[in-house]
C-alpha cells in the first residue's frame, strides 16, 4: 500500500494596508517559509519581496462580477498545493478576517484536512485613518466606532439606519456606492453637514486625502478613486489640528554627553 502523502499547511496572512513597513514580524517569518503565495489585488510588490526566493507567486485578485469564480479558484489552489505537500500562504490586504472571506478559506481548508495558522494583519480601517491624522475615537468627540462594507448596504436605508447613531463610521469598499450610501445615511438621520474624508491609496507615497461633507458626497460633488477608506464623523475635523501640531513640532535637541 502506498504511503500517505503528508499534506502541507496553510498560512492565512494579513498584509496590512499597503506599506511594507506595516507588516508584522509574524507575516515576514511566515512568508519566508512558504512555497506558494496566493496574493490579492492590493498586495504591493514590496510586501511580496518577503516571500522566499523561488516561491510560486499566484495572483488571485477579485474583480467586479467575477468574485465567486475567483473564490472557487482560490479554494482549488489551496487544496491542490497543500495536497502536494506545499506550504501555502494566502496573503490578503489588511486583516484576513475583516471583509476578506478569510474565515471561509480557513473553514474550507479544515474540511479538507489542511492545517491552518492565522497571522493577523493591520486593518486599513484602523491604520489608514490614523496615519492620515484622523483618530477614530477621541474623548468628548467620538466614543463609538463601526466598520462597514459599502458593498452589502449600498442604497438600503434600513441597513444604514442601524449605523446612523454611531459616532464614527469607517466604510471599506464604499467608493462605488458612496453617493447612494451618503443619501441613505442622511435619510436615516445622519447630519448632512457632518465632515467626511476619503483616503485614497492609504499609507503609500501616492496617498491623497479628500475632505468634504456627507451632503457633498450625497449630491455627487466628491470625486474619489478606489481603493479608498471613507471616514464619516466629527473626528475628521481633528485632522487639521493633529497634522499642524506634527508639522510645527521642533526637532528634538540632543544634549551633549558629559
Amino acid at each position: 500500500m502506498a504511503a500517505e502523502v503528508q499534506r502541507g499547511k496553510l498560512y492565512l496572512i494579513g498584509a496590512g494596508p499597503g506599506d511594507a513597513e506595516l507588516l508584522t514580524l509574524g507575516a515576514v517569518r511566515a512568508l519566508a517559509r512558504c512555497d506558494v503565495v496566493l496574493y490579492d489585488r492590493l498586495v504591493s510588490p514590496e510586501v511580496l519581496s518577503y516571500a522566499q526566493p523561488g516561491a510560486e507567486l499566484i495572483y488571485v485578485g477579485k474583480h467586479e462580477g467575477d468574485q465567486d469564480r475567483t473564490q472557487a479558484r482560490i479554494f482549488d489552489l489551496i487544496r491542490d498545493r497543500a495536497y502536494a505537500g506545499k506550504t501555502v500562504a494566502r496573503l490578503k490586504g489588511g486583516d484576513p478576517l475583516i471583509f476578506g472571506r478569510g474565515a471561509e478559506e480557513w473553514a474550507r481548508a479544515l474540511e479538507e484536512g489542511i492545517e491552518v495558522e492565522l497571522i493577523p494583519g493591520l486593518s486599513s480601517a484602523l491604520a489608514v485613518p490614523a496615519l492620515a491624522g484622523i483618530p477614530l475615537t477621541y474623548r468628548g468627540v467620538s466614543s463609538s466606532l463601526a466598520v462597514v462594507t459599502g458593498h452589502c448596504c449600498a442604497i438600503d436605508v434600513n441597513a444604514w439606519a442601524k449605523h446612523a447613531a454611531v459616532d464614527t463610521l469607517v466604510v471599506l469598499m464604499g467608493v462605488t456606492n458612496r453617493q447612494s450610501a451618503a443619501t441613505a445615511l442622511i435619510r436615516a438621520g445622519r447630519n448632512p453637514d457632518e465632515p467626511v474624508a476619503f483616503i485614497e491609496r492609504g499609507t503609500l507615497a501616492s496617498e491623497r486625502v479628500i475632505e468634504a461633507t456627507l451632503a457633498g458626497v450625497a449630491s455627487g460633488e466628491v470625486e474619489v478613486a478606489s481603493p479608498a477608506v471613507w471616514v464619516i464623523g466629527e473626528v475628521v475635523q481633528l485632522r487639521g489640528k493633529l497634522r499642524a501640531t506634527a508639522q510645527e513640532s521642533p526637532e528634538p535637541v540632543l544634549e551633549p554627553q558629559a
